[in-house]
Protein backbone atom coordinates (compact mmCIF):
# COMPACT_ATOMS: atom_id res chain seq x y z
CA UNK A 1 0.00 0.00 0.00
CA UNK A 2 1.05 3.65 -0.54
CA UNK A 3 0.92 5.80 2.48
CA UNK A 4 -1.27 8.85 2.79
CA UNK A 5 -1.39 11.72 5.28
CA UNK A 6 -4.61 13.16 6.68
CA UNK A 7 -5.78 16.23 7.46
CA UNK A 8 -4.28 15.97 10.54
CA UNK A 9 -1.17 17.08 9.14
CA UNK A 10 0.28 20.24 10.14
CA UNK A 11 2.59 21.13 8.00
CA UNK A 12 6.03 20.84 9.53
CA UNK A 13 7.44 20.41 6.87
CA UNK A 14 10.11 17.19 8.27
CA UNK A 15 7.85 14.40 6.08
CA UNK A 16 9.23 15.68 2.60
CA UNK A 17 12.70 15.86 2.61
CA UNK A 18 12.77 12.15 4.62
CA UNK A 19 11.28 10.58 1.29
CA UNK A 20 13.88 8.57 -0.96
CA UNK A 21 11.53 8.85 -3.47
CA UNK A 22 10.35 12.49 -3.52
CA UNK A 23 6.72 11.16 -3.27
CA UNK A 24 5.68 14.06 -0.85
CA UNK A 25 4.51 17.55 -2.34
CA UNK A 26 3.20 20.49 -0.75
CA UNK A 27 -0.55 19.90 -1.76
CA UNK A 28 -3.11 23.03 -1.16
CA UNK A 29 -3.71 22.57 2.31
CA UNK A 30 -1.46 20.19 3.93
CA UNK A 31 1.27 18.11 2.23
CA UNK A 32 0.47 15.41 -0.31
CA UNK A 33 1.76 11.33 -0.91
CA UNK A 34 1.75 10.69 -4.92
CA UNK A 35 0.66 6.83 -4.61
CA UNK A 36 2.65 6.85 -7.83
CA UNK A 37 6.22 7.29 -6.29
CA UNK A 38 5.48 6.13 -2.70
CA UNK A 39 6.98 2.60 -1.85
CA UNK A 40 6.71 3.11 1.87
CA UNK A 41 10.53 3.13 1.93
CA UNK A 42 10.66 -0.54 0.45
CA UNK A 43 14.03 -0.95 -1.39
CA UNK A 44 15.72 1.97 1.01
CA UNK A 45 14.61 1.52 4.55
CA UNK A 46 13.24 -0.96 7.09
CA UNK A 47 10.43 1.66 8.00
CA UNK A 48 8.63 4.58 6.15
CA UNK A 49 10.90 7.23 6.88
CA UNK A 50 7.94 9.61 6.74
CA UNK A 51 5.82 7.72 9.50
CA UNK A 52 8.98 7.60 11.71
CA UNK A 53 9.53 12.06 11.39
CA UNK A 54 5.68 12.65 11.64
CA UNK A 55 4.95 14.41 15.15
CA UNK A 56 1.36 13.92 14.66
CA UNK A 57 1.15 10.57 13.85
CA UNK A 58 -0.93 11.41 10.49
CA UNK A 59 0.52 9.34 8.13
CA UNK A 60 -1.63 6.32 7.42
CA UNK A 61 -1.66 3.37 4.94
CA UNK A 62 -3.76 4.70 1.71
CA UNK A 63 -7.06 1.80 1.79
CA UNK A 64 -7.02 2.78 -2.26
CA UNK A 65 -3.95 1.87 -2.95
CA UNK A 66 -3.12 -1.84 -1.38
CA UNK A 67 -0.19 -2.91 -2.67
CA UNK A 68 1.83 -6.37 -1.52
CA UNK A 69 5.61 -5.86 -0.18
CA UNK A 70 6.58 -7.57 -3.60
CA UNK A 71 4.81 -4.85 -5.30
CA UNK A 72 6.32 -2.08 -3.55
CA UNK A 73 10.05 -3.49 -4.67
CA UNK A 74 8.95 -3.55 -8.10
CA UNK A 75 7.95 -0.30 -8.15
CA UNK A 76 11.19 0.81 -6.23
CA UNK A 77 13.49 -0.99 -9.03
CA UNK A 78 11.65 1.02 -11.42
CA UNK A 79 11.85 4.21 -10.10
CA UNK A 80 15.59 3.83 -9.47
CA UNK A 81 16.59 2.30 -12.53
CA UNK A 82 17.71 5.69 -13.96
CA UNK A 83 19.31 7.05 -10.93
Amino acid sequence: MALMITDECINCDVCEPECPNEAISPGDEIYEIDPDLCTECVGHYETSQCVEVCPVDCIPLDPNHQETQEELMEKYKILTANK
